[in-house]
């Protein structure tokens, strides 16, 4: 993210913090490693 201020400003935008990992699956945002959300928006 410190090489790319561009994409932290979009992580900041979508999130409302600077954390790792984020996942997008279609238009929901997983911050963190979730298995059952992620799971679910998978839908396995």
């Amino acid at each position: 993210m410190a090489e790319d201020p561009a994409a932290r400003d979009e992580l900041i935008a979508r999130t409302g913090r600077m954390a790792v990992p984020v996942i997008t699956v279609d238009d929901e945002v997983v911050v963190g490693f979730d298995r059952g959300r992620l799971k679910r928006l998978l839908g396995i």
